[in-house]
């Protein structure tokens, strides 16, 4: 609201002084009426085109206008004093007579002109291609912001995609602005209409977790159109967090490191979720379910209901079913836990026996040997059904 009283009171101020001028200075110079009118008109254009071009550039920069400004004083700075070096040259090298002399003066003049606008171009040029280098220059060190309590985060396409920062927000912990910067919000766009499905799905809900952070109360969150140096999303990502000074939220591992590398702050949601998660001491007792082999040759894998994998030692037998489990050992990196384990019930914790499996096979050939009795074949049959038989007996016995 103040931003368009200040824009009206421009056109009507500078209406204002061009009516003002015209009627005390220049109306005794047969100004009539439509010229009247027409000066205060293109009065009021030129007032509406610079409104226009303010309002067109929304997102300015500090650091850019006091660039321009800056290069804008050395520029003429240095063309006032070469003017002294022009003037020199015209009193030593003007001609003589008068005709020849004014031209040559006028000539002189244009000269100034051009090196005034050389010495600016080249002033705004070289302090807008190099303002980071000048750090002792006086207004770049009042422009640098310096940031005092919770400072902006930026979001990484992989953490709106996985959607847990909604969570976090509405337990009210985080303070501060979270930051969607515009080449994110094209890479999940460009996600959301890849052929692949499952890619296509993932951005889809992307740009769905996104209208609800927007949406939400707790905190701000800002579609920001600032653009930063870098071949990719997270490379500009780390660039963007350096100029503004803020920190970035990820779930990728690589980009996790090499911001940390570049001396960006990170906030990673797996090492957040690690460290919420309630410790499994050695000892203690879960109760899991079993659903997919390990990579040892026995091992059994089930998950906990907060997805930590738990790897059991002979479990691959056990696939599909709900066992009870006694934790050895936790392994726990940024990447993710794992919780090994073994069953509380110790007979399920031996390898089964390799005799047994011999016993079989060879009573299988001796049966089908041709030199056998048919005697001979019960008394191998024996041995097994009493090994099977819990109390021991035999059980042609207890017949």
């Amino acid at each position: 609201m103040i931003l368009y009283i200040l824009r009206g009171a421009f056109i009507l101020l500078a209406t204002a002084v061009t009516s003002l001028y015209l009627l005390s200075n220049q109306w005794g110079a047969n100004v009539d009426f439509p010229q009247f009118v027409l000066l205060l008109g293109v009065t009021v254009g030129i007032t509406a085109a610079i409104i226009a071009i303010d309002a067109f550039a929304r997102h300015k920069k500090l650091s850019a206008i006091s660039g321009v400004f800056l290069g804008l004083v050395a520029g003429l700075l240095a063309a006032f004093a070469l003017s002294f070096v022009v003037d020199l040259i015209g009193v030593l090298t003007a001609p003589e007579y008068d005709p020849a002399r004014a031209a040559f003066l006028n000539l002189l003049r244009g000269v100034k002109v051009i090196i005034g606008l050389i010495t600016c171009y080249i002033g705004i040029s070289l302090v807008l291609q190099t303002k980071d280098d000048f750090r002792f220059v006086i207004p770049y060190v009042e422009f640098a912001k310096e940031i005092r309590g919770s400072r902006p985060v930026l979001l990484d396409t992989s953490v709106i995609v996985d959607g847990r920062v909604l969570d976090i927000i509405h337990t009210q912990v985080m303070q501060g602005t979270l930051i969607v910067p515009r080449f994110v919000l094209n890479e999940l766009q460009q996600i959301a209409d890849s052929a692949d499905k499952l890619k296509r799905a993932r951005g889809r809900r992307g740009l769905d977790m996104l209208q609800k952070l927007q949406e939400n109360q707790v905190i701000e969150v800002v579609i920001d159109d600032a653009e930063a140096e870098g071949a990719d999303v997270d490379q500009k990502l780390i660039s963007l967090a350096q100029k503004i000074r803020g920190r970035v939220m990820t779930n990728d591992f690589n980009l996790n490191k090499v911001a940390t590398l570049r001396g960006v702050d990170v906030i990673n949601l797996n090492d957040l979720a690690k460290a919420l998660r309630p410790v499994v001491l050695p000892g203690e007792h879960l109760h899991v379910k079993l659903v997919k082999g390990g990579e040892g040759p026995t091992q059994g894998v089930g998950y906990l209901d907060d997805g930590t994998m738990v790897v059991v030692e002979y479990g691959k037998s056990h696939l599909g079913q709900h066992v009870d489990l006694i934790v050895t050992s936790t392994l726990q990196t940024s990447a993710g836990r794992m919780i090994f384990g073994k069953f509380a019930n110790e007979e399920h914790n031996a390898p089964p026996e390799e005799g047994e499996g011999t016993q079989v096979e060879s009573g299988t050939e001796h049966e089908q040997s041709p030199g056998d009795t048919p005697s001979s074949a019960p008394s191998l049959e024996e041995p097994r059904q009493t090994r099977a038989t819990p109390s021991g007996r035999n059980p042609r016995r207890s017949r």
